[in-house]
């Protein structure tokens, strides 16, 4: 893959800027310093980000955008499985008339994330038909559903993201840096389950904070203030490897950029603030891409 079409892949996320969805996260900072920034960095598209930081109305959330010379890639949707299907129906409406391509799910206990209760298989199989009726929910309004594994949620450990394949049939987002905390190898996930890839968050992460929070001694929020997320080529999580095969195995949409901040105190100024990390990432993968060399698929 080269410089041009890398760039023209490369999308950002608020979460980069502490906007997150994840309640009590931290200080949210607005959209218009999140959108001028990931404008100024070149970048041409983003996600949403929460519920309300942009406009509900996806008209409006498009003007927006259009202030900055950016599209919406989709937009990350917390989904209760036992709930009506109403809101996801709002979320997808919205999300549709923005302008974007992906409805991206996390199975939750409840709005508030109380701590997942783990499901056995009649449940995963429930789980699955329920996913399945979203994925046609979305899929008349002109999206791709894909399933997002992600620490707080029913896809969490390696043996959830197990079942959740075993018993779905949907699309995955391929997030590297939730899938390495939960104990699977982000190169071998794409090894084993290429054909299920619809959309690609690109993070990279401390192998050792990780590996806490997987073991339950750090909150996702504790690890993530001591540095668990990396700029992309400053952590663990294989980057090189992990977009090298994403090109031998024919992926060809979204690489979102995240590096998740969680942002406590005063907001940071604006001079070595998030968007300096951000730009790292950026150029790890522009100046990386022709360099590359095949990985083994095996």
């Amino acid at each position: 893959m080269g410089q041009v079409e890398m760039a023209g892949r490369m999308a950002g996320a608020p979460i980069s800027w502490g906007v997150c969805e994840v309640p009590g996260w931290g200080l949210q900072l607005s959209p218009e310093r999140v959108l001028a920034e990931m404008a100024e960095l070149g970048l041409k598209a983003t996600e949403l980000g929460p519920q309300g930081w942009l406009p509900l109305d996806g008209a409006a959330v498009r003007a927006e955008l259009d202030r900055y010379g950016l599209r919406l890639v989709g937009g990350f949707v917390p989904v209760v499985g036992h709930e009506p299907a109403q809101s996801s129906r709002r979320a997808a409406a919205q999300l549709a008339a923005a302008g974007a391509d992906v409805f991206v799910a996390a199975l939750v206990q409840d709005a508030d994330w109380s701590a997942p209760v783990p499901l056995d298989d009649d449940g995963w199989r429930r789980v699955g038909a329920q996913l399945r009726e979203l994925a046609d929910l979305v899929a008349a309004e002109g999206l791709t559903l894909v399933l997002h594994p992600h620490v707080g949620t029913l896809v969490e450990t390696a043996g959830d993201v197990e079942r959740a394949l075993a018993h779905t049939d949907v699309s995955w987002c391929f997030d590297t840096g939730h899938l390495l905390i939960g104990g699977v190898e982000p190169v071998q996930f794409i090894r084993d389950h290429s054909q299920r890839i619809a959309h690609v968050h690109l993070k990279d992460v401390n192998a050792a904070l990780a590996a806490r929070v997987r073991a339950g001694e750090l909150s996702l929020v504790q690890a993530t203030q001591m540095g668990l997320f990396r700029p992309l080529g400053d952590g663990d999580a294989r980057l090189d490897e992990v977009v090298a095969l994403l090109d031998q195995t024919g992926y060809g949409r979204w690489l979102v950029l995240e590096q998740d901040l969680a942002i406590t105190g005063e907001e940071p100024p604006v001079d070595g603030g998030p968007a300096l990390d951000v730009a790292r990432s950026i150029e790890f993968l522009s100046t990386s891409a022709p360099r590359r060399e095949r990985v083994s698929l095996r």
